[in-house]
């Protein structure tokens, strides 16, 4: 079946009325070893990280500023990673083929390799409300799910070639929506039945890279090339874009949705900077440039808690962004 798609650009709304976030970043000590994906412990409220380039994972946190690290099997390359409610680090051997877990108890690590030596690559993990991962892999042209009770690693192989899976969320019906970076499309899969439903986007030189999921189930991307961020619905295959306040050079990165529906792009020309923009009042923020210019904030996360997001950036830091609450709309009187 073929979705229906409208497409729709619109002109950028004027920033809403909000303060900017207030940023604060930390030298993390192991130098030029790329600190990215942060993620909360739930457990100990522990900052998990990967250093991609160092070939360790690590935590810090925030109370001490205390920083440790774990260093990983030769040419692992640590790409992203999430932290399970047992405390448990899962995390992607980009470099090496396989989804590995961490003990940090011990520092003792079990391997999960890729069933297809192709799919070389696992890319970004995010869990479904069992438990379970799911990832993509962007040079192996696949997006899997790992089934943590018996180590069961299925792979679906994407039909358009060098696709590029990239950025992975699940929506509320617990329905995995991935951004194919090579691409103009977009893509699903039903977790019943394995099956992959492409989605083309109507511009042909979009290249969606990472991605958001509002609290009504439409599907934010950050096209990395034209500096848009576009929405797709999927009850209605409508199709909207926005220009970025940074214009057509933004490069959106790293997006986080926060608990008030805001969505939240790093846009990656220098420096970076944060931007959010209101799902329900469709404006943007105004800029606000990463203190030490970022480098590249590759991917975030968001604690409610805090009401902040984590980031860490190319310029060797690990960041928090403390963010403002949403601007009421104005009565009227």
């Amino acid at each position: 079946m073929k979705t229906l798609l409208l497409a729709a650009v619109a002109i950028a709304a004027p920033a809403a009325l909000d303060k900017p976030p207030v940023i604060k970043e930390w030298p993390v000590p192991w130098g030029d070893t790329r600190p990215r994906d942060p993620f909360l412990d739930p457990t100990t409220n522990r900052i998990w990280f990967c250093g991609q380039a160092g070939n360790y994972l690590a935590y810090f946190v925030p109370a001490s500023g205390e920083f440790k690290r774990y260093d990983l099997p030769a040419g692992s390359g640590p790409h992203n990673l999430i932290v399970d409610k047992t405390g448990m680090v899962w995390f992607s051997g980009n470099l090496a083929g396989y989804i590995g877990r961490l003990d940090p108890k011990d520092g003792s690590i079990k391997q999960y390799p890729m069933p297809d030596p192709m799919v070389r690559d696992p890319h970004t993990l995010v869990f479904d409300k069992s438990g379970d991962i799911w990832f993509t892999a962007q040079g192996g042209n696949a997006v899997g799910k790992l089934t943590v009770a018996t180590g069961r690693v299925q792979l679906i192989k994407v039909p358009t070639p060098n696709a590029r899976p990239y950025g992975i969320k699940l929506d509320s019906k617990g329905h995995p929506w991935f951004m194919e970076f090579g691409t103009n499309k977009i893509a699903t899969v039903d977790p019943a039945t394995m099956q992959l439903r492409e989605i083309t986007l109507p511009r042909a030189d979009t290249r969606p890279r990472r991605m958001e999921i509002t609290s009504d189930d439409k599907v934010f991307y950050g096209d990395y090339a034209g500096g848009f961020l576009g929405r797709y619905d999927p009850a209605t295959g409508k199709v909207t874009e926005w220009q970025l306040p940074g214009g057509a050079d933004a490069r959106p990165y790293a997006m986080v949705r926060d608990d008030e529906d805001r969505v939240w792009v790093v846009e990656t020309s220098r420096p970076n900077r944060f931007v959010s923009f209101d799902a329900r009042t469709e404006k943007f923020s105004e800029e606000t440039p990463v203190p030490s210019g970022g480098g590249v904030v590759r991917h975030m996360i968001y604690d409610p808690a805090t009401k902040a997001i984590w980031f860490g950036t190319d310029n060797n830091t690990l960041g928090q962004a403390i963010l403002p609450p949403r601007t009421p709309p104005a009565q009227t009187p």
